[in-house]
């Protein structure tokens, strides 16, 4: 099989930090006050903005806090964890290596004893069913390194007794995340919409600042988690006062990517663009005789980390070993073409390849990446011969 003709304009199909939007230069950090301090008026105004833009795209409720915290969504979710998580029992749900992080944050450090862990292997996902919403539930809305989702948030009662926590980062700006059913929600702007890392967002309902403000937690809190003082929500978090310095070129990068995302007529215009990107990858999976996607149910693919997996039977015979490497293979190959870069499965996914297609991503580049991954599978497949 020969080479495609052409290379995708944008071959960066990360799955975090994502693809910059189309048309970004460093001309869009400019205005980013550099050299000042976060407190100043300008960069407290920077901070709020960038918070009341999220509001607006995300189409954050009112009455729901949003604020800017350290060490990315790992952060925000630790920050929720640390200090919401105690007076009540917890169901933790896991489908994937994040949601795997969580529980063992839950259950060997925190210590939770009364926790009841809810798994499914890769592609699947629990019995959303069996849920028990008297405890306070955590789970990721969009395994990143699964490629699979939660359907709606339907599975969700209102009137639940516990918190939902719900990390977030693979589908904030290209999913649809159902507000009232959600007490806490985390993401960082490095994925959906390619902002530089190190920064997380938290997003509390007023049920989960209720929680902060009746409830003080067994153990050690270190500063960097504090959201309270003396039994009251520190409001200047949610308003731009930051627990700590935030790189102020990296909240003018996240302004950029909003201010895009609201060109493009908001949450609709950002989800209809994932949606696009993955579609063409689903319509050449459907043709594909040695592609499958790694979610059992297209119900419940994402439409953001689409994970892939090598279904040709010669390959799929071969022992796991093999497979990772015949996958890992493939991603080299298209490296190394300037094709595609960053594919390859997650560390503790199964072996195969994971193509971001949130909102950065250009459908057309996606339709070129269908042939250089065709290119990809009969090249290193003749070199197994």
């Amino acid at each position: 099989m020969s080479k495609p003709a052409a290379l995708p304009k944008n071959p960066n199909f990360s799955s975090g930090p994502c693809a910059k939007r189309p048309g970004w230069s460093f001309e869009a950090l400019k205005d980013a006050p550099l050299g000042r301090s976060h407190r100043a008026k300008v960069g407290k105004a920077k901070l709020k903005l960038a918070i009341d833009l999220t509001r607006e795209v995300l189409q954050v409720p009112a009455d729901y806090r949003i604020g800017i915290v350290p060490a990315s969504d790992t952060g925000a979710v630790e920050m929720a964890m640390w200090s919401l998580l105690g007076p009540r029992p917890m169901d933790a749900l896991a489908w994937e290596s994040f949601g795997e992080g969580w529980v063992t944050d839950i259950v060997k450090q925190l210590k939770l004893k009364d926790t009841r862990v809810l798994k499914a292997p890769y592609g699947e996902l629990p019995d959303l069913a069996s849920v028990n919403f008297d405890n306070d539930v955590i789970f990721t809305w969009n395994g990143t390194t699964s490629g699979v989702r939660v359907p709606s948030g339907d599975w969700i009662p209102a009137d639940r007794k516990g918190l939902t926590i719900a990390d977030s980062t693979s589908a904030a700006f290209a999913q649809r995340l159902d507000w009232p059913k959600l007490d806490v929600v985390t993401f960082s702007w490095q994925k959906a919409l390619g902002g530089e890392g190190g920064h997380g967002v938290l997003i509390l309902s007023p049920r989960a600042v209720e929680r902060l403000e009746s409830y003080t937690p067994a153990w050690p809190m270190p500063k960097i988690f504090r959201m309270t003082k003396g039994g009251k929500l520190i409001e200047g978090i949610f308003e731009g006062e930051t627990i700590n310095t935030p790189s102020m070129l990296c909240v003018e990068d996240y302004i950029d990517a909003l201010n895009w995302a609201k060109s493009l007529g908001g949450l609709d215009g950002l989800v209809a663009r994932a949606d696009a990107s993955t579609k063409v990858l689903a319509d050449w999976v459907a043709k594909s005789d040695w592609a499958a996607f790694l979610a059992k149910d297209a119900a419940i693919a994402s439409n953001t980390s689409v994970c892939l997996k090598v279904k040709d039977p010669a390959i799929a015979a071969l022992p796991a070993d093999a497979q990772a490497a015949f996958a890992k293979k493939l991603a080299s190959l298209l490296e190394k073409e300037k094709a595609a870069y960053d594919i390859g499965a997650y560390r503790d996914a199964p072996p195969g390849l994971r193509i971001w297609c949130g909102a950065t991503v250009e459908a057309a580049d996606v339709a070129v990446l269908t042939q250089w991954l065709d290119w990809a599978f009969v090249t290193a497949k003749a070199e197994l011969a």
